[in-house]
């Protein structure tokens, strides 16, 4: 991923010589990277691919922090991470308990998925019941992040 960032878009951040892009172009790269994977995991989710619309939702949010990180640390690259957790902490945001519990659980949709120790049962794990619940969250979670970017 880093290097179709910097491909496309020449320099994020403070300190080059090189052309800074604008917040809001930084912002807008994370926040379309978003929503992108947000229309791959309804597509998942509508092919019964429960858990990989689960880990593409982990990376829904993710890129959504990341945007977030971008518009409160003064256009600097976002941390190269995938703990949601350390994504939002960096990012300045103030999290509820309720918000902190589910960040935490989605956290786990980006490892079960990569790793065949874990996918097996996540697998299992991954009824319609289950990613409808989770898929949902993440909607709204993205929603509620992108409201507060605007």
């Amino acid at each position: 991923m880093c290097f179709y960032l910097c491909e496309t878009i020449p320099h994020f951040g403070k300190g080059s010589k090189r052309e800074t892009v604008k917040i809001e172009e930084h912002i807008k790269y994370w926040l379309d990277s978003a929503n992108n994977d947000l229309d791959a995991a309804n597509s998942l989710f509508s092919s019964e691919k429960y858990d990989w619309c689960l880990f593409v939702g982990h990376l829904v949010l993710e890129k959504t922090l990341k945007a977030f990180y971008v518009l409160n640390n003064e256009n600097s690259i976002p941390p190269k991470t995938h703990n949601l957790l350390k994504l939002a902490d960096s990012a300045n945001i103030e999290l509820s308990k309720e918000q902190i519990i589910f960040l935490d659980e989605v956290n786990d949709f980006n490892l079960e998925v990569r790793y065949p120790e874990y996918k097996r049962e996540f697998y299992k794990l991954c009824t319609k019941e289950f990613a409808e619940k989770y898929f949902h969250e993440i909607e709204e979670f993205a929603l509620w992040l992108k409201s507060r970017i605007q």
